[in-house]
C-alpha cells in the first residue's frame, strides 16, 4: 500500500465514516477522525486513531482543533459527515435549511481552508456528495435541504480545484448513491439497498489514496442502481 499517510475524516461515528476509520488503520494509515459522537471510534480500539468530539459546523472548535490536535501535514481529507432532514418541503424552516447547511456546506468549506496550509501538491480533498446533488439524476420529495446542499458540494468541488490547480491539493467529489447506513434507514424506514457501508468505505478510502493521479475538480457518480 506503500508509505503511511495521515487521513483526516468527519463524520465517522457510524455508517461508511466508520468504516472507512477502519480501513485506514487496518492498513497501517493514521486518522484523525472529527464526529460529534466519538464513543463507537473509540471502541474500535484501532491502531494509529485519533478522535476528537466536536461538531464541524461550529468554526471556534475547528480552529481550537487545528492548532492543538491536527496533524503537521494531511495528506488526505474526506469530508464525510452529513447532516439529512426528510421532510416535505412546505414544511420545513429556514432553520431546517440552515441546520443541513451549516454541517454539509459551510462545516466542509470551513475545514478545508483550516487545513490547507497543511496539505501539499500531492494532498488529495474527497468531498462525499450525493447522486441527488447532480443535476438530471432522480430526485427525492423530502431531500430539498439535503439535496440541494450536495449539489452547493457538487459545484464547490470544481471551483476548489480549479483555485489549486498550480499548487495542489486535488480535489474531487464522489456521488453516492443509496448506501445501507443508519442515516439513510432513520431516513427511509423499511428501505433496503444493495450496497454495504463496509463495501462503499474501502471503495471511497482507495478513492482518496490513488484517485487524485487520475482526476481533479470531478464529479463521480458511484452507484450501482438507477436511480
Amino acid at each position: 500500500m506503500g508509505a503511511s499517510k495521515n487521513i483526516v475524516i468527519t463524520g465517522a461515528s457510524r455508517g461508511i465514516g466508520l468504516a472507512m476509520t477502519q480501513w485506514f488503520s487496518d492498513n497501517q494509515h493514521h486518522v484523525w477522525v472529527l464526529s460529534r459522537n466519538i464513543a463507537p471510534i473509540v471502541a474500535l480500539n484501532a491502531p494509529n486513531v485519533h478522535a476528537f468530539s466536536l461538531d464541524i459546523s461550529d468554526d471556534k472548535a475547528l480552529q481550537k482543533w487545528s492548532t492543538s490536535f491536527a496533524p503537521k501535514s494531511v495528506d488526505v481529507l474526506i469530508n464525510n459527515a452529513g447532516k439529512l432532514v426528510n421532510k416535505p418541503f412546505s414544511e420545513t424552516s429556514q432553520s431546517d435549511f440552515e441546520s443541513v447547511y451549516k454541517v454539509n456546506v459551510f462545516g466542509l468549506a470551513n475545514l478545508t481552508r483550516i487545513l490547507l496550509p497543511k496539505m501539499n501538491s500531492d494532498s488529495h480533498i474527497v468531498n462525499i456528495s450525493s447522486m441527488g446533488g447532480l443535476n438530471g439524476t432522480s430526485k427525492f420529495p423530502g431531500l430539498a435541504a439535503y439535496s440541494s446542499s450536495k449539489g452547493a458540494v457538487s459545484i464547490l468541488t470544481e471551483l476548489l480545484a480549479e483555485e489549486f490547480k498550480e499548487t495542489g491539493p486535488s480535489v474531487n467529489a464522489l456521488a453516492l448513491g443509496a448506501v445501507q447506513t443508519e442515516m439513510l434507514s432513520e431516513a427511509f424506514p423499511g428501505l433496503d439497498v444493495p450496497m454495504d457501508a463496509k463495501t462503499m468505505a474501502a471503495y471511497i478510502a482507495q478513492f482518496a489514496l490513488t484517485g487524485h493521479q487520475f482526476y481533479n475538480g470531478k464529479v463521480l457518480p458511484v452507484s450501482n442502481t438507477t436511480p
